[in-house]
């Protein structure tokens, strides 16, 4: 890949499955990791992030957190199939830093992250192949600290049932490994669901069949949503 300031990179790398099935992972929390090479010391942020505005807002702060360090050097990954990748090597010689830094990030088959590798000068020259190494191994040591999760497309759907009904929606979600929600309490129970796309009909059945079809199933709107357990 090569890199350049706020370029695009070719062919971005897939997730592992496409479609209503996709899946990808990102990190759970940011990480902050630190390296010294021949004297030069690597300081790595890396942070979750869904959109370009963040990631850079994520580079700025760093860069506003060290103000006397030489360079700022950047990458990221956004989407679940990794589409948006960008690069920068804030002043290091063309293609030290960016471009390994996106490397570590791809080949981790990490998305919605921005790594950030701030180098303090130790007064000895590492070369071409000694800042790729370096910069590299950076985020390789961050990624390797991060605690990963795995995202998924899930909908939303919600079942208005009596309140009998609902204990055992519930504990045939939980059994089904669904993500379940808040449940909203009136006369009747609404109680709201996070499934797949092909346990839309099954959960349908088992709403009506609980139910003996008095229940109601609402179909959301579907998006990316965190795994348990993952």
């Amino acid at each position: 890949m090569v890199a350049s300031p706020g370029g695009n990179p070719p062919g971005p790398r897939p997730g592992r499955r496409s479609g209503e099935d996709a899946v990808y992972e990102t990190i759970r929390s940011s990480v902050d990791a630190e390296i010294e090479i021949s004297r030069s010391r690597f300081l790595t942020r890396l942070e979750r992030v869904t959109t370009e505005e963040d990631a850079r807002a994520v580079i700025a702060r760093v860069r506003a957190e060290h103000p006397r360090a030489r360079h700022h050097c950047s990458a990221f990954v956004l989407g679940p199939e990794g589409r948006i990748q960008r690069s920068n090597d804030d002043g290091e010689p063309s293609g030290t830093a960016g471009a390994p830094m996106l490397d570590a990030l791809t080949s981790a088959g990490l998305h919605d992250v921005v790594a950030v590798v701030t180098r303090y000068f130790g007064g000895v020259l590492l070369g071409a192949g000694g800042l790729t190494r370096a910069y590299r191994s950076s985020v390789a040591d961050a990624v390797h600290r991060a605690q990963r999760v795995q995202r998924a497309m899930r909908h939303d759907v919600t079942v208005h049932c009596s309140y009998d009904v609902a204990a055992q929606i519930e504990a045939e979600a939980r059994r089904r490994g669904y993500g379940i929600g808040a449940a909203d309490y009136t006369d009747r129970v609404a109680q709201h669901l996070s499934v797949a796309e092909s346990e839309l009909v099954p959960l349908a059945g088992l709403v009506a069949e609980l139910s003996a079809g008095a229940a109601e199933f609402e179909r959301g709107p579907a998006g990316y949503v965190d795994l348990p357990g993952a």
